[in-house]
């Protein structure tokens, strides 16, 4: 089935259903029911590379054991189920001490995730779709991934997300070539939306990878920061299906909310690639993180004031989405500010 029918198939499927309101509540639910059959792919991939992988699920919650079988729960059964055992179990990975690295991202894909549909009868119909329809062992089906995940970008898009901007994959690469980030070079994106710099970033130095200990390095290379649910549910996904099996380094966090006194110099990074958000006013109290000088509640600001400081001295880069004409309006007002302040 061509990937704008598929998702189109399970988007109609969701409007039946009278708990999801509107097409940001169908784009969620279809991300973390897509990260799901994702993982349980990746986890039979890794039990044949690596013998001694453990699954961090209970056999009960992997996908294979309650949602492959088309025949399986489906009305008020599927619904208490879900509800009542699955996203708990999976949200208590997030907190629960001990679990292993590939727990921790269930864990924190699920600790801001919802169920909203509540006709299991549908739920079953849209598992079975995606069962039936998608197979992220096979490589085809692999690569159709970024057709769904752009996809699924134009939707949030058109649903007007919060003024949201994802930034187009032919953008993301054009500043990732610029930048050319080399394999030992630590990336960042403090505000990685779904992943798309990160994912190029890969790309890029994937071509440079001649040896098992440099795929190792670029797994510890990559480094994301998100903090709405959604997006950072489709970075994780994302990171997923660009090699990097354990993105345990793309946090579902605010940057913004650590001060800036607190980074130390193991925290600068070679490179920093982002499109932060502008235009927005960040919650109160965030701007007495930074230094007097750099206080205010815009955020592209407080962005700004943080990328200076978190790159390495002389050899860090950056390259940065920011709107049209800021730096000329950031500069008439520093000279407005210096003209009112005679000591200045």
């Amino acid at each position: 089935m061509p990937i704008g029918t598929l998702i189109k198939v399970i988007q109609d499927i969701m409007r039946k259903d009278v708990g999801v309101d509107g097409d940001a509540q169908r784009i969620s639910q279809m991300v973390w029911l897509l990260f799901l059959k994702i993982f349980d792919d990746k986890e039979k991939e890794w039990k044949i590379t690596n013998k001694s992988y453990k699954s961090p699920l209970p056999k009960r919650f992997q996908w294979s054991n309650w949602a492959a079988n088309p025949e399986g729960e489906t009305g008020e059964d599927l619904i208490v189920f879900v509800n009542g055992e699955l996203f708990p179990a999976l949200k208590k990975l997030a907190t629960t001490t001990g679990v292993s690295p590939h727990g921790r991202v269930v864990g924190s894909v699920f600790e801001d995730a919802y169920n909203y549909m509540k006709s299991g009868t549908l739920l079953r119909q849209v598992i079975n779709t995606i069962q039936e329809d998608l197979d992220f062992n096979s490589s085809e089906d692999r690569h159709l991934f970024g057709d769904i995940y752009e996809k699924i970008l134009s939707d949030l898009q058109s649903a007007g997300n919060a003024g949201e901007y994802y930034t187009p994959r032919a953008i993301t690469k054009f500043m990732v070539d610029i930048i050319n980030p080399q394999l030992g070079e630590t990336i960042l994106d403090p505000a990685c939306g779904t992943g798309g710099f990160l994912a190029n970033s890969i790309e890029h130095l994937r071509k440079q990878l001649k040896t098992a200990k440099d795929s190792e390095i670029l797994q510890n290379s990559i480094h994301g920061v998100e903090k709405k649910p959604m997006p950072h549910m489709l970075a994780m996904t994302n990171m997923m299906l660009h090699g990097i099996d354990v993105p345990t380094n793309i946090r579902h966090d605010n940057t913004l909310s650590r001060p800036l006194k607190d980074y130390s110099p193991k925290d600068r990074v070679d490179c920093i690639i982002t499109n932060p958000p502008f235009g927005g006013m960040e919650e109160d109290g965030i701007e007495n993180n930074f230094p007097k000088k750099y206080q205010t509640r815009e955020t592209a600001d407080l962005f700004l004031a943080l990328i200076m400081h978190l790159l390495k001295p002389d050899i860090g880069r950056a390259a940065i989405v920011l709107p049209d004409g800021f730096f000329i309006w950031r500069r008439r007002q520093n000279d407005h500010q210096k003209r009112a302040s005679p000591g200045i």
